[in-house]
């Protein structure tokens, strides 16, 4: 009886996590919702000094942090993250960095990121797309 309650209890856990992974859809729109986390896949980059990162193959996992302002981006291929960055919306679905200057801009909406944000002597860049 213990194995058929645990190969049950098992069944279970499965199905509510495949429910919820499928459940999340790639047209929410980051400007609209309480929270908000999406992964956007596409070219990303990131120099300081030596360092030196450049890949077509990239991905930035973007979260929406509780003060319903302010995102996080946490890169790939070894790339530091950017957190707590302050946004504007501009428009219906549209997400502007605050303080956006022709150094240092996002741009991120339902289906694309753009990143150019100078800080310190470095440099973040992503094109992607989800």
């Amino acid at each position: 009886m213990k194995k058929a309650i645990r190969i049950l209890g098992l069944f279970m856990l499965m199905f509510f996590a495949v429910t919820a992974i499928t459940s999340c859809s790639d047209d929410d729109d980051p400007a609209n919702n309480d929270f908000f986390a999406g992964t956007y896949r596409g070219s990303v980059g990131y120099s300081d000094g030596d360092t030196n990162i450049d890949s077509n193959d990239g991905s930035v996992f973007v979260t929406k942090i509780a003060s319903g302002t302010k995102y996080n981006f946490a890169f790939s291929n070894g790339i530091p993250d950017l957190n707590g960055i302050e946004f504007d919306q501009q428009g219906d679905n549209t997400l502007v960095m605050v303080g956006s200057t022709a150094t240092s801009y996002i741009r991120i909406d339902n289906n694309e990121l753009r990143i150019l944000y100078l800080k310190d002597g470095k440099s973040w860049r992503a094109n992607c797309t989800r």
